[in-house]
């Protein structure tokens, strides 16, 4: 089974940065039949857990070897999928096929980590491969519009939650991020280069210094793609860490965007926000 409106071919590369969501691809891959092969980055994705799949190790900057070996495994469709810390133009080991669209590369360095990755699909693409997103490979793993969890947004986190998104919605042409922390009708904090994890932390420690005077079980975290994204980079992804960290710094829930965020672990999610006592939503458009 393959994805007929786009004619998704099987194999189909990953391109496999950190975390779980490059396997979680892979086994909706499997599932529905479509080969996955993985093109596993150094330092970034988990070296026990790739062996279940075929796969091959790529380091950042080498666009040559990565082509010659996508061609080889016959993987004219790729996928972007897991977390990368973005590396200093000065750590990234260039080979000759880097080389021969350096300018490219540098171009595309020059903007948030979206632009970083819609650059280099650009140069791929140029080379004959098709960049696909999650939403044509494994829709199965995108957030679903309503409440998953037994308790669900009051008065208060529904208009938290409305203001969340006014400000990732004013945010979006400026490449910031793609969370906020909207506590009683107050912007507490908004994603930066750290991440998601690190923005909840710092409410977190915020709380327990004192800064934050709100009661716990108030406030919400707001995540959705960036104003014109492109939905084949970088979608925003919850999981059970997300749900430990707002559970961490007092929040009431989380909102997601449906069908453009990327839930890891449904399942142990859901369970994770129920013990919790945090509610996890998928927003409408």
């Amino acid at each position: 089974m393959t994805n007929k409106a786009l004619g998704i071919s099987s194999p189909i590369g990953l391109v496999a940065g950190g975390g779980a969501m490059p396997f979680a691809v892979a086994d909706s891959l499997v599932a529905r039949g479509i080969s996955p092969v993985l093109f596993a980055l150094r330092g970034a994705c988990d070296p026990a857990r790739v062996q279940r799949f075929r796969h091959h190790w790529i380091s950042v900057g080498q666009l040559g070897r990565a082509m010659r070996l996508f061609r080889s495994e016959n993987c004219r469709d790729l996928v972007f999928i897991g977390i990368l810390v973005r590396p200093a133009l000065s750590e990234i080991r260039l080979d000759w096929g880097t080389l021969r669209v350096l300018g490219r590369v540098l171009a595309a360095f020059r903007g948030g980590d979206d632009h970083l990755l819609s650059g280099i699909g650009g140069i791929l693409e140029q080379d004959g491969f098709r960049m696909v997103g999650i939403k044509d490979v494994a829709p199965d793993l995108l957030m679903p519009e309503g409440c998953l969890t037994r308790i669900t947004p009051d008065r208060n986190a529904s208009a938290d939650i409305a203001l969340g998104r006014e400000v990732l919605s004013a945010l979006g042409p400026y490449d910031v991020g793609q969370a906020v922390i909207v506590i009683d009708g107050h912007v507490i904090g908004v994603e930066d280069i750290e991440g998601t994890d690190s923005l909840l932390a710092r409410v977190a420690r915020l709380r327990s210094e004192g800064r934050i005077r709100a009661a716990t079980r108030r406030g919400v975290l707001v995540k959705a793609p960036k104003r014109g994204q492109d939905l084949r980079f970088d979608l925003p992804t919850v999981g059970v860490r997300t749900v430990e960290g707002a559970s961490g710094a007092g929040l009431a829930g989380i909102a997601i965007a449906a069908g453009n965020a990327i839930v890891a672990e449904p399942q142990a999610m859901i369970e994770a926000a129920d013990a919790a006592g945090v509610f996890v939503i998928g927003l409408s458009a």
